[in-house]
Parts: structure tokens; C-alpha cells; sequence
């Protein structure tokens, strides 16, 4: 299943890019695209994980980009 998320206050493209490769390699990720200009993120997972991925995409927003946001 994919699904998009909105990003807020994301304001590097190379943050963008981190944040991207970071959540590639969530366990249960089978693909993600963060588009830096439409402030989009794209996450394809397998439905039932995405309540325990949704945790780990936040958790990497802020390591990376600690203003960023997330909107689920």
C-alpha cells in the first residue's frame, strides 16, 4: 500500500535527501520519495505496518531535521 505525507519545515534539499535514505531502511519499507518541493513524502508498505513505521519515519524526521514535521 502507499501512502503520502504531508512535510512541514523541511528546509534543505540535502536534509530532504537524508531523511529519504533514512526512511528506506525502516524494516517494513518496500520504497519512499520525499519530493522537497511539494513538501511530500511517498512511503510503500505493507498496511499492516504501517503503525510501527509511522513511529520510525517521525523518529527519523527529527534526527535529521529536528524542525521538521510530519503530518499522518
Amino acid at each position: 500500500m502507499k501512502k503520502v505525507f504531508k512535510v512541514e519545515d523541511l528546509d534543505c534539499a540535502h536534509c530532504a535527501a537524508l531523511i529519504e535514505e533514512g526512511v528506506k531502511k525502516i524494516p517494513g519499507v518496500q520504497n519512499a520519495s520525499l519530493n522537497f518541493i511539494a513538501q511530500r513524502l511517498n512511503v510503500e508498505a505493507e498496511e499492516a505496518d504501517f503503525p510501527e513505521i509511522m513511529k520510525q519515519i517521525k523518529k527519523t524526521a527529527k534526527k535529521i531535521e529536528p524542525d521538521c514535521s510530519i503530518i499522518f
